[in-house]
């Protein structure tokens, strides 16, 4: 049976004959656009070591013939390759270069463009105020020079930084932002990436409902512009929502939705990520075992492919269930494999959590001291980055670390904190934990009449953001209810 080429590959073959008919001519210059041509399908088909050969032969064309504005977009492209390839220093050095040259010959656009790659690197190490640095230089720029659609790129991105960073409502200022623009624009695929991260942000801060309508606008969207890989990842995104919801069996089904595709389309990471997500899926039902099967199918994918943060996230993820297993050697095992993979890649968010999990399987152990180094070290990092909810986290942790050292008053002042930041982040889910948390102090002190309001609290949250503790926390408050009762 014949197979039939992809349009993607027809295209390969097309501009591979040009390129042969250009370089018989001798034509440089046209040389140099079909070999950007040709790299750019490789990059949408997944070649990178390809796409990187083809930028390397126009680099070294532009030098022969001088030509600086040449030079500059194939460094620029050469490192977006190192990018993707997850070589990053390689990457910084590739873009440098390019800013240098486009500073030097005027390019107000190309400079704008590099610059805002300089910052997608710098947010990939998690420098997310350097990476803001360089977001802000492009921004102005891309105004002045009226490139509208780098405009939407750039607030979208300084959205995603004020979104790793916890910083919801500033995230969402800068989304709206470029929503607009992209509608305006006719930019449908980059419309569906705002339309996805908006959702995101809802998602984070509990609002379900609102983070499904977004979704639910975007895969339409994505499904017409044909990014099979994004619909894998917005059906994702929409199973993740269904998860947090309790809705296990319509999780599963948005989930291998995304594995069908991405598995047909060869999406590699796409697959890991599923295999990852259907793998939490499990270990919400209690299914260990069959959770464990599906960290493991995706850990061998992420180190064939590179994708280190991801690796990362995949053993921290087998660590917790060895973890629940009672195995606490071989869960720590796998944070302490996990842990200077973050440090390599920069992944400081990800590092705090491991530093977290540590924690609470010292504090399991009944080391309350060692807990408490491991919770100040991953609070250090979180405030160091500006992870203002792994901040409000980090503190919950060391708040019931010294609950569990009976030093009550010290575990309240913690609770504090984390409420406070929890309230600023809009984080409503990590707000009724922590108020949960101290109406438990209150209820052990005999404090009832102080508890049950703020446990009424606690039920009136999980009711607005739908918290699949609903039940268990409303059974709490009556209970709460009638020991106050009694007393009285």
């Amino acid at each position: 049976m014949t197979t039939i080429p992809s349009s993607k590959e027809f295209g390969l073959y097309y501009q591979q004959k040009r390129l042969a008919l250009y370089r018989e001519e001798g034509d440089k210059v046209n040389e140099i656009t079909t070999l950007n041509k040709i790299a750019r399908i490789h990059q949408e088909l997944g070649q990178m070591n390809n796409a990187l050969e083809q930028f390397r032969t126009a680099l070294i064309i532009s030098r022969e013939l001088g030509d600086r504005a040449y030079e500059s977009t194939a460094l620029n492209n050469t490192g977006g390759v190192y990018d993707n390839l997850g070589k990053k220093e390689k990457a910084l050095e590739c873009y440098q270069q390019a800013l240098h040259i486009r500073l030097e010959v005027g390019d107000r656009r190309g400079e704008a463009i590099t610059l805002n790659n300089i910052g997608g690197v710098y947010s990939d190490l998690g420098q997310k105020q350097r990476a803001l640095d360089y977001y802000e230089q492009s921004l102005p720029i891309r105004r002045d020079v009226g490139d509208r659609a780098g405009e939407a790129i750039t607030l979208n991105n300084i959205g995603g930084v004020y979104d790793d960073l916890g910083q919801k409502d500033q995230a969402l200022e800068y989304y709206e932002q470029a929503l607009p623009i992209r509608r305006e624009e006719d930019d449908r695929r980059g419309e569906a990436t705002t339309l996805n991260n908006i959702g995101g942000v809802y998602d984070d801060l509990g609002q379900k409902d609102q983070a499904l309508e977004y979704y639910e606008q975007a895969l339409p969207i994505i499904r017409e512009v044909g990014n099979r890989r994004g619909e894998a990842a917005t059906l994702n995104n929409i199973g993740g929502v269904y998860s947090d919801l309790g809705q296990k069996d319509q999780a599963l089904e948005y989930y291998e939705q995304a594995m069908h595709i991405s598995s047909k389309v060869g999406d590699r990471v796409g697959e890991a990520k599923t295999l990852n997500n259907i793998g939490r899926v499990c270990s919400d039902l209690g299914q260990l075992e069959k959770a464990l099967e599906y960290f493991e199918q995706a850990l061998p994918i992420l180190r064939e492919v590179g994708d280190r943060a991801s690796e990362a996230t995949t053993l921290n993820n087998i660590g917790w269930v060895y973890s629940a297993f009672g195995q606490i050697e071989t869960a720590l095992n796998y944070y302490k494999e996990a842990l200077p993979i973050y440090r390599d890649v920069g992944g400081r968010a990800g590092e705090a959590a491991i530093l977290n999990n540590m924690g609470l399987i010292y504090s399991d152990l009944g080391q309350k001291e060692e807990a408490l180094n491991y919770y100040e070290e991953a609070l250090t990092i979180c405030r160091e980055v500006g992870y203002r909810a792994g901040e409000a986290s980090t503190l919950n942790n060391i708040g019931m670390a010294y609950l569990a050292l009976d030093q009550r008053e010290k575990g309240l002042d913690y609770y504090e904190q984390a409420l406070l930041i929890s309230r600023e982040v809009g984080d409503r889910a990590g707000e009724a934990k922590t108020l949960n948390n101290v109406a438990f102090i209150f209820a052990e002190q005999g404090r009832l009449a102080d508890a049950v309001p703020l446990m009424e609290k606690v039920v009136a949250i999980d009711e607005e953001i739908r918290h699949p503790d609903l039940e268990k926390d409303r059974a709490a408050l009556e209970m709460l209810r009638q020991r106050l009762s009694e007393q009285q």
